[in-house]
Order: C-alpha cells, then structure tokens, then sequence
C-alpha cells in the first residue's frame, strides 16, 4: 500500500487545480480500495456546514449544491467526533440521514475519516459499497493515512479560498489571513507585486558531457585582447556579470544599511572566486557533467552546508548563496528579469524574496515584504529591519499565484498577511499605526531616562547584538550595555578562520563605540549542523552533537586566538569587557576555558599590553545547564540565560518553523520554572 499511497499523493500534488486534485483523489481511492463509492465532504467554516465537492459513484450534478448541517448525518458525526466511524450497515445507524440527491441509498458499507490539520477538522473522506460489510483494518489504516498525508493540500486550499469557490455564493474572499512568523515590526498597506527568480537551478538536470572539450568550448564567449593566451568561459563571463549585480546592489544600498550588513555581500562576491564556485564548476565539467548541471550541484552543495547549521541566522545564508546560484545560471541561459511595475505603495511578494529582488525597488516605493521562506534570522529580514520596512517571513500557505495585484497588510509583529483587506479590517489596522507612532513617541522621552520597577529595583537595559549595524541603533534607544555579542559573523565573510588581529579590529569597534558601558562577546558558537564552509561537521543529530563550547575546546588554538582578540580590544578603554561560554553543560568545560582564558590573558601581558583581566561568564541555555546553575556560578563571575534555545530545548519547539512556532512560549511554566532555577542559584552565589 506504500507505493499506492505514494502514487496518489504525487499525482495530487501535481494536479492543476484544487478542482483536478479532488477528482482524482476520488478516483484513485475507488480504485485503489476496490470500493463503489468515494466521496469527499469539505467544511464551509462561514457557514459551518459539510459540502459535497467530489465523487466516484455517486450523483455528480449534486457537487457543490449539497450541504450538510452540523449534526446531520453520518459525515457531520464523523467530524464532530473526529475519528473515523466504520459500519457494515449504515441505514441502522442512528445518525443515518437519507439524501436522495446524490443518490446513495444502495449503498450500506460505511467507512468515513476526517481530515484534519492542526488539530482542525476540514473535511471527511468517505468510502462505500453495496455489500454489507466492515472495512477491515488495513482499509481503514490506509485511508486514515492518505486523509493525513492531504490534509495539507486542503489546508491550502481552504487558505487561498479555493475551497469556497467550490460551492455556491462568493468567491471573493475578503479578509484572508495568511500565518508566517516576524521579520521586521511595522505595519504597511500596499498592492502585492510578486517577484520570481530569474532561472530555477532545481529545475536542471544532471546530463553526462558528450565531449567535455565541447562543452568547455560553449562557454568561451568573452575572449579578450588582454587574456589571449586563457580561455575565458562562458561561466567566467557569467560570474563577472553576477559580480557586477553584486556591486551594483551593494553601492545602491550603502548608504541605507549599516557596514556590517554590507560585509554580507563581500562574502557572497567571495564565493564567486574561482576556488569557491567557478574552479569547482570546471572541475565537474571536465569529469563529465555539463555546465549547467555542474553548477547547480556546486551551488546545492553550498546551500545544503548553510542549511544544516543549527542557528537559524547562519542557516538562512543558504537562500543567499542560491541566489548568487540563480543569477549565474540566468546569464548562462542568456535569461534576463522581465521589467516590472512597482507602484508606489508595493509589498513584495515571492516564494524566497532576497536582497538582491529589495535592490531592484526604488527605496520609495517599497512599503513591505512577505516571503513564503526565511525566518526572522532571515539576510532579507535583516535588511528590512535595517531599512525600517516591515516584513512576514515563512508565510507557508500563501498562493503566489493568486496574490499578484491585490492589496495587503502586513503586520510585521505577528507576521502575518491580509489579502484584499476589508474597510473594517484596514480601519483597525490604521488605529494600531496611530497608537503604535504616539508609542513610539512616548518612549523617545524615556530613553535617557534610568530602568527602574515600579518596586524601586535597578535594571540594567543591555542589548543583543550581531553587527556593526545595530550598535547605533542601540544607543540611539538608551542601551547601557551589550549582553550578548555573536562573534560568528565575523567567521561566515571569509572562506577560512579570521586572524586574531582581523578579530580584534571588530571587537574593538564594538569596545569602543559603547565605551564605558560593558560588553559580553560570547566565544565561537560552531558545531553540529552550525558548521562553518571551511569547517564541516557531519552528524547524525546535530542539535545534540559537536558544538558551541565542545568544538573550541577540542581546538584550543582556535579558541586562544578568539580570546586575546577579545582581550586585546578592550586595551585602554574604561569600559568591562566580559566574555561568555556557550552551550556548557557541565563545571568541567568551565575549569577548561577558565584555564584556557587565563593562559590567554597571561600571553597578552606578556607582549607589554595594558589590560585587565576579563570576567567570565557561563550561558545557561541547555536544561542540563540549569540544574547545575548553583556548581556553575561558583566558577564565574555571572550566569546568562540564552532564552530562545533554553525555551526551545525545553519545549522541543523550533520558533521559526511556522507550522509549530504557535507552541513556542517564553512564558511557559516549565521555563518560568527553569529561569526561577537559575536566578536563585546565582542569588545563592552572589552572582548575576
């Protein structure tokens, strides 16, 4: 039944329409169960009744006129209950309802299961026969598992409104909501323009060389005077021309994003280099693959490294490298971007939008962007952030095809996107901008004002921060401190470890521009599926594997070079420097990178700088952490919760995964438990 059940979800998959899908999960059930009779019943939710939309063996004239009420019938029951309901004899039922319209009543075998998703019933799947009869085990077990395998196919449906043209009345949908996650905070109002790649690399196929000299020769188009003696390829030509969009895009938005965004797209121009992408390319061509097929592998396998990594903000350069990918295999096709019109008020809309698509709107016309991938970690959130431009990210279900030309919202806090907005609904909307400007307004009088509970208690307001970006954005909103600084950028812009003095210039910025106020930098969080290009790790299970604090501890040279960076950079200055261990799970690991540290320390005296010794401190963001937190505060100087990963170990809940992220709650009691934990520990020790 594998394979079958395989089968009919493929063929669904590539229907053409909503319409075409139901007809042959109908068809493709009868025959696949040797039964008389399949039908489909979908939920209406505005009138909250069952409809009749698709059938094998029944009355066909009846789809899309027949409803069922709620609590009529064998397939209200069904789901009311929510389970499946298998009878031999269905007229004996008690909640056998007779409709001659479509024509059932020689039909006595009954076999209905719901489809559910989420936890939401949208339909019942049914199966009948003349025969009196029970299913038995193995019929209802396949269909129970074809009904949850295409659930997600009506789920769709039912967001695009596919489902309600179905049936008889309106089929303008208005109102509807489409769930993603964060990506910018802001609220917006605009038209959808939606936006495709150029080339699609998943759509080449891998096809041997006829001739491999051949096929070299097809790429030498650009053959100049000054490189006589080398052939210049087609692909050399191509990466120029990608290097020319890069810079282009770059210079167009230097002055709209802070420098440490812009060393992104030094990175990518990097990969173009003949050692990271087109020397490996004609290397595959000459071992027989053709070009286009050559590059795609090569990008794949880049996108695939940033994709195992665990911290979300790293994984999501995949979708940057792909894009590069797109835009080399456009000019190899000799493709280019159709024109597009983008009104004033545009919201820009694709399957995975990216810097490069944010570069080709004039910055006043760009109002908002929704992209059905990426998270808030995502380089496009990033960039929106930066240019103050609201944006949901990993909007799963909304119809691309349906969306172009239609006006939207995007509420950037919640992440999620209204297609063809009510009166009503915009009038709400434009009150939360109005309350939201007069909040804004409201805090600018507080900012330099000090945090203090209503208790009287003393709060710090440090921030955490990731590029030079945010640091005057922090500042400018009364930052006091830096409570975590991510060191891993400054690792993902070149193609090998950065040297101590290339760090140090980085952690000196940071040093000195919130001088006098401390500065946390927590040390080198790799590992697992967080592995760097020029570091890879391969793991069964990455979340629980070779990472943060193990992996520099295994590579204490590595590890030491970070530390008198961060030493070093706090040379002269007033302000605290404290550094940060991640992802420790025991007192050992801190003995270690105590030591470690201190040797540290030692060796930066010894070349005749002035600098004070740093504190040390341990992030608790694993549970094993937690119940150790009174062990560990005795050997630093302060503890700090990293509460995204603490809250998603604890709970099992990646944030951004849309489908799941509605379980992600920092108010959970078992992690209200855990901080209390936490914070009586390091009260217990004197520490914070």
């Amino acid at each position: 039944m594998l394979d079958t059940l395989r089968s009919i979800v493929q063929d669904v998959n590539s229907a053409p329409t909503f319409r075409h899908a139901l007809d042959v999960i109908v068809a493709r059930v009868r025959e696949a169960m040797g039964t008389e009779v399949c039908s489909i019943y979908l939920v209406d939710p505005a009138r909250d009744r069952f409809l009749f939309v698709a059938t094998e063996g029944l009355n066909k004239d009846a789809i899309g006129h027949l409803y069922l009420e709620r609590g009529q019938g064998l397939v209200a029951l069904v789901g009311t209950r929510a389970e499946p309901i298998n009878l031999e004899d269905a007229t004996r039922h008690p909640n056998f309802h007779y409709l001659p319209e479509i024509g059932e009543e020689p039909f006595h075998s009954f076999l209905g299961v719901p489809i559910i998703q989420q936890r939401r019933v949208l339909g019942v799947l049914v199966v009948q026969q003349r025969e009196r009869r029970r299913f038995d085990e193995s019929e209802e077990a396949f269909l129970v598992t074809l009904s949850a395998q295409l659930a997600g196919v009506v789920a769709h449906a039912e967001a695009t409104g596919d489902s309600v043209r179905l049936g008889e009345g309106p089929t303008e949908l208005q109102d509807s909501r489409f769930i993603g996650v964060a990506g910018a905070p802001g609220i917006s109002f605009g038209t959808a323009v939606v936006i495709h790649p150029t080339a699609i690399l998943e759509s080449v196929p891998d096809r041997e060389a006829e001739d491999v000299t051949d096929e070299l020769m097809l790429f030498d188009r650009a053959i100049t005077a000054q490189l006589v003696a080398a052939r210049v390829t087609a692909i050399d030509r191509a990466i120029t021309e990608v290097r020319d969009d890069i810079l282009g895009i770059r210079t167009q938005l230097a002055q709209s994003i802070p420098p440490e965004e812009l060393a992104l797209f030094d990175a990518y121009l990097h990969m173009l280099d003949d050692a990271a992408i087109a020397g490996d390319v004609r290397e595959r061509i000459r071992n027989g693959q053709w070009a286009q097929g050559a590059l795609r592998q090569v990008i794949m396998e880049h996108v695939r490294t940033f994709e195992r990594m665990e911290d979300s903000y790293l994984a999501e350069r995949g979708a940057d490298v792909k894009e590069l990918g797109q835009r080399v295999l456009a000019y190899m096709q000799d493709l280019r971007q159709k024109k597009v019109h983008f009104p004033d008020q545009t919201i820009l809309v694709g399957e995975e939008v990216t810097a490069a698509m944010i570069a080709e709107i004039p910055a006043e016309n760009l109002k908002g962007v929704v992209s059905q991938r990426g998270s808030g970690n995502s380089h496009v959130a990033i960039l929106a952030r930066s240019l103050g431009i609201p944006a949901a990210m990993g909007a799963l279900d909304l119809p691309l095809f349906a969306v172009d030309g239609r006006p939207l919202i995007v509420d950037g806090f919640l992440g999620h996107v209204f297609v063809n907005p009510s009166s009503h609904l915009i009038n709400h909307y434009q009150d939360l901008m109005e309350e939201e400007r007069e909040f804004a307004e409201e805090l600018k009088e507080l900012k330099d004002l000090p945090s203090v509970t209503r208790d009287g208690r003393r709060v710090q307001l440090w921030v955490n921060i990731g590029l030079i970006g945010d640091i005057s954005r922090s500042l400018d909103r009364g930052a006091e401190g830096i409570g975590l600084f991510r060191t891993e950028v400054p690792f993902m812009t070149l193609d090998r470890f950065p040297t101590e003095e290339e760090q140090r210039v980085i952690y000196r910025e940071h040093m000195e521009a919130f001088a006098p106020h401390p500065v946390t930098m927590r040390t080198l969080d790799i590992g697992g599926d967080k592995a760097l290009s020029y570091f890879p790790i391969k793991e069964d299970n990455p979340f629980l594997g070779w990472r943060g604090i193990r992996v520099t501890l295994d590579h204490p040279e590595i590890f030491l070079a970070q530390v008198r960076a961060m030493i070093k950079s706090s040379a002269g200055l007033s302000n605290r420097l404290r550094i940060m261990l991640p992802m420790i799970s025991n007192v050992k690991e801190v003995t270690e990178a105590r030591s470690l540290i201190r040797r540290a320390y030692a060796e930066v005296v010894e070349e005749g700088i002035g600098v004070r010794m740093p504190e040390i401190g341990v992030m608790i963001e694993v549970p094993a952490a937690v119940y150790q937190a009174r062990l560990l505060a005795k050997q630093v100087d302060f503890l700090a919760v990293g509460s995204n990963d603490l809250t998603q170990y604890m709970l099992a809940v990646d944030r951004n995964n849309p489908r799941v992220a509605s379980l992600y709650r920092d108010l959970h009691p078992a992690v209200l438990l855990a901080l209390r934990e936490v914070a009586t520990a390091a009260h217990s020790e004197g520490k914070v």
